[in-house]
Order: structure tokens, then C-alpha cells, then sequence
């Protein structure tokens, strides 16, 4: 059986496999990102530079740019502790690094206030309970 032929130079993609600028449809990119359908259609209604090219039915088709910008936003919201407020100025601003905002994140002095909280709350609870 002859090879897979490209019609991009040194785009030499095996039998059966996309080639990296192919289009991909909504399972396709959810399965490679590990994130449900349901999230990349939030997203999309939250991100305004997303936009998957609908065919008829409403099926969804992502351009390589899209997928890397799912990419980029699972990152900050899963892995940099991002809200979703923050990656739209992370990505309104230009996403430079003077522009980037702080992750959500807790300080370690709010988490030990919290802790105390928590303990003064059982506490309470202990004394209501009697």
C-alpha cells in the first residue's frame, strides 16, 4: 500500500492520523484536552476569539488556532489557578507578562486564617450540640 501523501511540504503524516493543521471536530478536541463537550461550548460562549467554523447541523469544526487557544485556557484555568474573568484579561490585555493577572489562588496567610476559622466553627458547633 503506498504512503499517505501531503499536500504540505514536510507534513508527513502517517496513514489514519490528521494532520496538525486539520480541522477537528468538538469529541476530537475534548478527548485530546481531557475535558467534556460541554465545557469547550461554555468556553466558546465565554471566549469571543473562539469561534469553530458549524456546518450544517450545527457541527462543530476547530482550526489548529482554536485548539490552541482551548489549550492555552485549560492550562490557566485548570493548572494556574485562572477564574474565568481573569483568563478573558489575561487575554484582553495581550497576554504579555506584565499584563498577566495573579492566579485565584489563596495566599498561605488567608489559608491559615481559614483554618482557624474552621476550628473556631467546630467549636461552636461542639458547644451546640450539647
Amino acid at each position: 500500500m503506498p504512503e499517505a501523501m501531503s499536500l504540505f511540504p514536510g507534513d508527513e503524516t502517517p496513514r489514519g492520523e490528521k494532520s496538525a493543521r486539520a480541522y477537528r471536530t468538538i469529541s476530537e478536541v475534548a478527548e485530546d484536552l481531557g475535558v467534556a463537550t460541554h465545557v469547550l461550548r461554555f468556553w466558546e460562549s465565554r471566549f469571543s476569539n473562539i469561534r469553530p467554523m458549524k456546518r450544517s447541523g450545527g457541527r462543530r469544526y476547530y482550526r489548529p488556532e482554536d485548539v490552541e487557544l482551548l489549550r492555552q485556557i485549560k492550562t490557566l484555568l485548570y493548572e494556574e489557578g485562572y477564574t474565568i474573568r481573569g483568563v478573558q484579561a489575561y487575554f484582553k490585555k495581550g497576554a504579555d507578562a506584565a499584563a498577566m493577572p495573579e492566579p485565584s489562588r489563596a495566599p498561605e496567610a488567608d489559608t491559615e486564617w481559614m483554618a482557624d476559622a474552621l476550628t473556631e466553627l467546630r467549636d461552636i458547633r461542639a458547644l451546640l450540640d450539647d
